[in-house]
Order: structure tokens, then sequence, then C-alpha cells
């Protein structure tokens, strides 16, 4: 009967363990009850059985967790969970490709560094020289470099 209440708490960690790493995001219950299963089985096997048991289930739990964890990262279980898209978008630059240094326009959002302005009629990302401004604040563009607009306060 012993056996069978170590073998179940060590199943049960292994479980949990596996749990834990692979499905649950940072440190959740599962974790800790993890740990707590494999601390009682081998306390349950060194006060219970004797020392030998108890040194035989601590070497038992090692490597049940090392070889549950080998065969789960070889098994296709990740490869069926795992996202396998790549984004193929890009940010469409038309826009920004018609304004030119110089240009006029004004801040439709709060240029708190970065914000949205309309130039030219198109409203375009821009990135203010240091300054914060309000939105509404007439600007005009003082150069572009990288794609990024740059501008200043009129």
């Amino acid at each position: 009967m012993d056996v069978l209440i170590i073998a179940v708490l060590i199943i049960a960690a292994v479980v949990l363990l596996l749990v834990e790493l692979f499905l649950l995001p940072g440190i959740s219950i599962a974790g800790f009850l993890s740990a707590a299963a494999f601390i009682f089985a081998n306390y349950y096997a060194f006060v219970y059985m004797s020392t030998t048991a108890g040194f035989i289930t601590l070497l038992i739990s090692g490597v049940a967790c090392i070889g549950a964890l080998v065969w789960f990262m070889r098994s296709k279980t990740l490869d069926k969970i795992s996202l396998k898209k790549s984004i193929t978008s890009k940010v469409s630059r038309e826009a920004a490709d018609q304004v030119k240094v110089g240009d006029m326009g004004v801040a439709i959002t709060r240029l708190a560094l970065i914000g949205n302005a309309e130039i030219n009629g198109n409203i375009v990302e821009v990135k203010s020289s240091g300054e914060f401004l309000a939105e509404k604040t007439p600007i005009v563009v003082t150069r572009i470099m990288d794609g990024i607009i740059m501008v200043d306060a009129k």
C-alpha cells in the first residue's frame, strides 16, 4: 500500500510539473502542487518505510521528472500546440512617402514624442524633436530619416 501511495504521488507530481511548464504561463497552483507531491512522496518514503526506500524514491522522483521532460520535449505534442505562423504583413508607408521636409501640418494626437499628425491631407505617424506637443498644434516637418518623420512646433 505504501508503494502505491508513493507511485501515485510521483505520477501526479510529474503530470502537474508538465502542466506547469508547458500549459500554464507563469507560476501557478500546478507548480506548487507538483512540488508538494514530490516532497510528500519522498517524506512518506523516508518516514514510513526506510532510509533506503527514501533514497530509492528520491532517485525515482528525479529520473521520472527528467524522463518526463525529455519524453514530452521529443514528442509531437509540442508541435501540435506551438505557433507556426509568421508575420508577413508590412506597415503601409505610402502616406509617409508623400511627406517632404518643410511640409506643414497639425498634430492629431498629443505628441508625447511619438503620435499622429495630418500632413498634406495624410495621417502619418510622426516623432517630435524633443518637446511634448498638444493635439491640434501646428507643426512643420524638420527631417525624415529611416522612415521616421521628425517634426517641431510651427
